[in-house]
């Protein structure tokens, strides 16, 4: 997008763009794929078909950013320099974050529209009843609403499938809130009522056992202070502190050295995610990893010449498509005011937009 809208408006800038995969994947609709509305294969189109044409394609992964001296180097050990440099390469799932993650992803009872949105129609699909447990984690991840997306889809699955009377769905999140503006928490709220889900808020997840299926949590906020955390068999009479639950469901949950663990008959989640490594170890990168941008005009905070957007910027808003589309527009006008004048007066801004349409059901929607 950067590319096209750069050429469009000097078609004598020279662009090279780095990019090794040959097909390019519309993730959005893979929430629609794990919930069979939608064809795998129809969100995949040759990445040729979407490159804009009159740039110099590099089909080589970056494995080396040196912007002190202006220059990019690749896994081929091929060099590269520039004037301007754009940096945009998304984020990488980081299931090695949770302990026993790498092992369960993808397997058996345990799925992620984020990795294989195929796996998790076979599991929905098979699902008898029991605890269906949709989780995140602690880390930013793309489109912050996708986790709970699905989990309405499925929701209503298992109603057209004769199992929700025999199911528990809980949403285990490190959140405090179901979603963070309160007109859309209040709607969403309305939605976790109507559909009976169980929500347990302050949950870190640590580690999953995918043998004994059971996903391992830290509490991350005082429980003693709020009274109990999670209820058994044992402890029926005592209250549930509801900042942390909300519509308690009475699960087979389990306390272990200060760790809370609930048992599941299917998991879906979002893994850990983080900035590519070439990233998070470049001199481009702040303390966590991210690309180093001023939150307003997305060029970095040490080195003039460079500007990153997307997934992989420390910017303080979602990691959505929606966000990006915003940002173009400003980093294009910035490089070409800084190509003309050396500066960034009168620069643009970015404002902080983004959205998150939010699939409550099938053919059923909130637009964040």
């Amino acid at each position: 997008m950067v590319a096209a809208q750069l050429l469009k408006k000097n078609p004598k800038v020279d662009i090279g763009l780095f990019e090794p995969a040959k097909k390019h994947y519309y993730q959005p609709a893979w929430t629609l794929v794990g919930a069979n509305t939608y064809d795998y294969e129809k969100t995949a189109r040759s990445m040729v078909s979407v490159m804009p044409k009159g740039i110099n394609w590099i089909k080589e992964y970056v494995s080396d950013l040196d912007p002190a001296n202006n220059k990019v180097t690749t896994k081929d050990g091929n060099e590269f320099t520039y004037d301007y440099l754009v940096v945009a390469p998304g984020l990488r799932m980081a299931p090695e974050l949770v302990k026993g993650l790498p092992e369960a992803m993808d397997k058996g009872v345990v799925c992620s529209n984020y990795t294989d949105p195929n796996h998790t129609w076979d599991v929905l699909k098979n699902f008898k009843g029991g605890t269906a447990l949709f989780t995140q984690p602690t880390t930013p991840i793309k489109c912050g609403g996708a986790p709970q997306k699905i989990m309405y889809l499925a929701e209503d699955h298992f109603v057209k499938s004769g199992v929700r009377n025999k199911t528990n769905v809980i949403f285990a999140t490190p959140g405090s809130v179901i979603f963070g503006v309160k007109p859309i928490a209040k709607t969403l709220m309305e939605v976790v009522d109507r559909k009976d889900i169980n929500l347990r808020f302050h949950h870190k997840l640590v580690e999953v056992d995918a043998e004994k299926q059971i996903a391992w949590y830290e509490i991350g906020k005082d429980i003693k202070a709020g009274g109990c955390v999670v209820m058994s068999g044992d402890n029926e009479g005592k209250t549930i502190d509801e900042s942390i639950q909300y519509n308690y469901k009475k699960n087979d949950a389990i306390k272990e050295n200060g760790r809370y663990g609930i048992k599941f008959d299917m998991m879906h989640l979002a893994p850990p995610q983080a900035a590519p490594k070439f990233i998070a170890s470049s001199p481009l990168a702040n303390e966590g990893g991210w690309v180093s941008v001023s939150d307003k005009t997305l060029q970095h905070t040490k080195f003039d010449n460079v500007f990153g957007l997307g997934d992989a910027a420390q910017l303080p808003t979602a990691k959505t498509g929606a966000a990006i589309r915003k940002q173009v527009p400003v980093v294009v006008g910035n490089i070409l005011h800084m190509i003309s004048s050396k500066n960034l007066d009168n620069s643009k801004e970015y404002k902080g937009y983004s959205s998150c349409p939010l699939v409550t059901g099938y053919g059923k929607m909130v637009l964040a």
